[in-house]
């Protein structure tokens, strides 16, 4: 793959301005998919920076194990169904990186007769490790890459199973993302991102742009997680058209740097990559009722904030006929001058979304139980307690703002919860509260 490697290199790393990327930071992402010995469906990240691939995988290897197979053993998987686990998450994000369903896809390894390090067990980092260079059969071997396409889902799998090693190798996160670069199509990662100057890993810090984050969440590398596309100065600016499989939810929106738009924040299955200002962890749970289609009042909610890019909780009236067309309400002129009237009694010329909400889509019961277990995942040795990769198991009530409760802690992890669950209350098993960094 010789001829592309410039582009993907570029797309990744950045154009080279003073002698390429920082060795340090090339060498945080060198590593494999490798689980931890002391949970055995979660993968250990050693170093900052990889999180924005390996969180992402981490949260579709949960729906496999959780939801796809549907383990009564979740939490203490063989290394034969790890290795299913994984080949078949991998696959998956693959196959949404497809642009169209034709489309083939490319699996980059290290060329014939060239092997990557085989890691079985997450130890601390050894030189072989860190490198990424495969072990090739003489010492006068070339280290290339190797770029294989496959035509089917079927042979996809087939490939990725063969290919396990590979992953686990001490390469095997970059060698996925190139894949999925890619199987994607560089174009099209280029025509989705908002600005292609930017390289999809940051050359100063080495963590992941959103762009890379979105890519393996959703299939699509946009820039934004709100909903749809938005114009701003004449720009179009590309968000999420639909809703994902697995969520996101971000502390910086409960700081109103951004707005996470309802194909995110709530996604097919009850599982939420959270993201700090520097790391990215995964929140779980196996209560189904917390996610499913969008009910008519998220609907409409989602629908009304579409009006509101600015978050502001009300539109202009004069935009009032447009959301009730494109929620297919009534909306002959004088129907909508008597709304205008009822939601606007004081003629302040706004119309809120609270009032919108009551008069279309009154509250129905969501069904959502009042209290259900939950899991936290951090990928980083040094940021679990004791310094072991382990699932923090705790139990979220989500009440109402009139129920009277016992306050927790104000702690990051709750206040990015707070962005979907206003009101949520966390009660961990530990004694210390599980960390977003």
């Amino acid at each position: 793959m010789s001829e592309l490697n410039k582009e993907v290199v570029d797309l990744v790393w950045g154009r080279p301005t003073s002698g390429g990327v920082s060795a340090s930071i090339f060498r945080r992402w060198t590593q494999g998919f490798l689980f931890s010995e002391n949970e055995h469906s979660a993968l250990e990240q050693f170093e900052g920076g990889p999180c924005a691939v390996i969180a992402p995988v981490q949260a579709f290897l949960l729906k496999y194990v959780l939801f796809n197979k549907e383990s009564p053993n979740w939490r203490h998987i063989s290394e034969e169904e790890q290795k299913f686990a994984l080949c078949s998450t991998l696959s998956e994000i693959l196959e949404s990186a497809c642009s169209t369903p034709s489309t083939s896809y490319c699996l980059v390894s290290w060329a014939k007769g060239q092997t990557p390090h085989a890691i079985t067990h997450a130890k601390p980092r050894t030189q072989s490790q860190t490198r990424c260079t495969p072990e090739p059969e003489s010492s006068q071997a070339p280290q290339e890459l190797h770029k294989r396409t496959v035509q089917s889902l079927s042979e996809l799998r087939e490939e990725m199973l063969s290919l396990y090693l590979t992953w686990r190798g001490g390469c095997g996160v970059l060698l996925f993302l190139y894949s999925v670069i890619l199987t994607k199509g560089i174009e099209n990662i280029k025509n989705e991102i908002q600005d292609t100057m930017e390289p999809l890993i940051d050359p100063v810090h080495g963590h992941g742009s959103q762009s890379l984050v979105n890519l393996f969440v959703t299939g699509h590398a946009v820039s934004n997680v709100w909903d749809g596309d938005r114009e701003c100065s004449g720009m179009k600016l590309h968000g999420i058209h639909k809703q994902a499989s697995v969520g996101f939810l971000t502390l910086m929106e409960s700081l109103r740097y951004c707005k996470v738009g309802a194909f995110l924040k709530s996604p097919k299955f009850p599982i939420w990559i959270l993201g700090s200002e520097t790391h990215l962890s995964v929140l779980f749970t196996k209560e189904r009722s917390l996610v499913g289609p969008e009910s008519t009042s998220e609907q409409a909610r989602r629908v009304f904030q579409s009006f509101d890019p600015e978050d502001n909780g009300f539109i202009p009236e004069s935009l009032l006929e447009d959301v009730m067309k494109a929620l297919d309400l009534v909306s002959e002129t004088e129907y909508v001058s008597l709304m205008k009237s009822k939601l606007d009694p004081e003629s302040l010329g706004i119309i809120l979304l609270g009032p919108f909400l009551l008069e279309f889509f009154p509250e129905q019961d969501s069904g959502i139980p009042d209290s259900f277990p939950v899991y936290h995942y951090n990928g980083l040795k040094q940021s679990n307690h004791s310094e072991r990769v382990e699932y923090v198991e705790g139990t979220a009530l989500v009440l109402g703002f009139e129920d009277p409760m016992v306050r927790t802690d104000d702690t990051p992890v709750k206040r990015c919860l707070q962005t979907k669950w206003p009101y949520i209350e966390l009660l961990w098993t530990t004694d210390h509260s599980p960390s977003l960094n």
